[in-house]
């Protein structure tokens, strides 16, 4: 996947330029070239262990290991929308030692809604590594079974709905806000760390709800109620649309390895080829299916 399709999809940004031709060669690209990558390579993870984007960096680490025939280290650095890891990768050294994988929202959205060391331009987009469309969760303690039984609790009266989200104007934030104003009413949303840390507090009764991806639902056991997508997601045949439902409402995230910009682009080849390589291999998509199928076991009811 190429950085303009990659950053398209994130936000139909435009990007200044391309890997091929973005720095002229010298006998220390040269070198680089013929001896990266020479050491571990990490890779920054803005949200805590548990949620969709650390699920997908650990299903793609190990075959990215065996691509670039070296280590691949995850580095969870949670915190403030998923900036906190983006922050870092800014300030790191333009090696090709340090990258990230990285959804959309911190990139596209957060730079709207508070000030940030880094912009759109201060990365370069090596390849997409996965598109999720968003579903939305109930927790087995919630007061509500089904969706209309979901909308009837949240209109009954102002902020009765508790529901989770990974901080203001995050991707589940923004996706719960989606459903909240397509059923017209109002919630109260708590902040958390991650996808994670989210799961946890709808298992214990701390949340009623999330907006999230099929693999969060899957990995906690969690009911879904609806799906957030334009079409029926393949994994989750019997879970209607809001649309289906009478409520249109969509989100959705995407994500994928991104490195300072000021990487080499003999670096860069390497990692975008690697990551080409990895994604490619029956082992990784083997993993990502089973990490976003749906299940039955506590699913929502028939209505």
């Amino acid at each position: 996947m190429k950085q303009r399709e990659f950053i398209t999809l994130l936000g139909g940004a435009v990007v200044a330029c391309t890997l091929a031709g973005a720095f002229a060669p010298d006998v220390s690209r040269i070198a680089l070239a013929q001896s990266y990558p020479g050491r571990p390579i990490n890779v920054i993870v803005s949200f805590p262990p548990g949620g969709n984007t650390d699920i997908m960096a650990r299903a793609l680490q190990n075959e990215r290991s065996k691509a670039l025939a070296q280590t691949v280290v995850i580095i969870n650095k949670p915190g403030a929308a998923g900036t906190l890891g983006l922050i870092e990768l800014s300030r790191a050294a333009p090696d090709g030692y340090t990258i990230a994988l990285t959804p959309n929202n911190p990139l596209t959205a957060q730079p709207h809604v508070q000030k940030l060391p880094y912009a759109l331009d201060s990365f370069r987009y090596v390849c997409l590594t996965y598109f999720a469309p968003y579903v939305l969760i109930a927790g087995p303690q919630a007061p509500f079974k089904t969706f209309h039984e979901f909308v009837s609790f949240a209109k009954a009266k102002p902020e009765n709905l508790i529901y989770g989200h990974a901080g203001v104007a995050s991707q589940p934030h923004l996706g719960m806000l989606a459903v909240l104003k397509a059923i017209g009413a109002e919630g109260l949303g708590v902040p958390f760390t991650g996808a994670g840390p989210m799961a946890q507090a709808l298992l214990n009764g701390t949340v009623m709800a999330i907006a999230e991806t099929p693999a969060v639902a899957a990995a906690s056991n969690l009911p879904v109620l609806a799906a957030l997508s334009e079409a029926r997601i393949a994994a989750l045949p019997d879970v209607r649309t809001m649309k289906e439902l009478g409520f249109p409402a969509a989100s959705f995230t995407a994500g994928g390895l991104i490195a300072p910009a000021s990487t080499s682009a003999a670096a860069l080849a390497t990692l975008e080829k690697a990551c080409a390589d990895a994604t490619a291999r029956a082992e990784y998509k083997a993993i990502a299916a089973r990490l976003n199928r749906g299940h039955q076991r506590r699913g929502p009811r028939h209505e």
